[in-house]
């Protein structure tokens, strides 16, 4: 089937773009998601032929309903943009720290998720996939994560923000349920990105996690919904 179609945010750089090369690879028509048209054209240009530019900030109203207005059917939403602009513990982070964080890795899932739901129920088989992070994990205290150092809640305004995407992951799989929809969030794993600070050094494969998003982007129908996995499969408990 060669009319599959794909949105993914924040797919100029880093795992987003692996994503949308390998759907883009899987046949599917990719949007690709970028706020700079610049960043977005170079990415669009390296994927190929199956790729197209989308030019979309998940934190500007406006540009997401002229972003929807121009998708009259898809397939496949990866909510992938996210931001880290501060990595304190809850007390050395400001509420501007919090609400610059949510804005991008909550509010504008939300707003990028309900604008393109049209879309997606004219799709047989709907599938959405929100990038979330291990780090999420209130059942995880501490580990090998530098996150987790000591049992230290650092990362407070990023690690509580895709907690409540992972909350709303489960909220969009219920409601959709009924649709045909597929909604599961994935924790990458700490990967070579310009996320986190000093994940480009000693990080893992930006593709490697990319390609737990793609299997979850191609669920069949039997799949789960309102899941969290890791990037090789492994349900991680939040």
């Amino acid at each position: 089937m060669n009319d599959r179609t794909a949105l993914v945010t924040g797919a100029n750089k880093g795992i987003g773009f692996h994503v949308a090369r390998l759907l883009a690879e899987q046949g599917f028509q990719v949007h690709v998601g970028s706020r700079s048209a610049e960043r977005g054209e170079r990415a669009v240009a390296e994927i190929g032929g199956n790729a197209r530019l989308l030019v979309l900030d998940v934190t500007d109203p406006g540009g997401i309903e002229r972003a929807a207005a121009r998708v009259d059917r898809l397939d496949v939403l990866v909510n992938n943009a996210g931001v880290q602009p501060v990595t304190g513990t809850p007390s050395e982070t400001g509420v501007e720290g919090f609400r610059q964080t949510y804005e991008t890795n909550v509010f504008g899932v939300v707003a990028v998720t309900n604008a393109f739901l049209p879309a997606l129920c004219r799709s047989a088989r709907p599938r959405i996939v929100n990038v979330s992070s291990g780090t999420a994990s209130l059942a995880w205290s501490t580990g090998p994560n530098p996150q987790f150092a000591e049992g230290v809640p650092r990362s407070a305004a990023y690690r509580s923000a895709k907690a409540a995407l992972n909350a709303l992951t489960v909220l969009y799989a219920q409601e959709l349920a009924g649709d045909g929809f597929k909604v599961n969030a994935l924790a990458p794993g700490r990967r070579a990105t310009d996320l986190v600070p000093g994940a480009a050094v000693g990080g893992g494969d930006p593709a490697e996690g990319a390609r737990g998003v793609v299997r979850l982007a191609l669920l069949p129908d039997d799949g789960p919904t309102g899941g969290f996995f890791s990037w090789d499969g492994t349900p991680v408990p939040w």
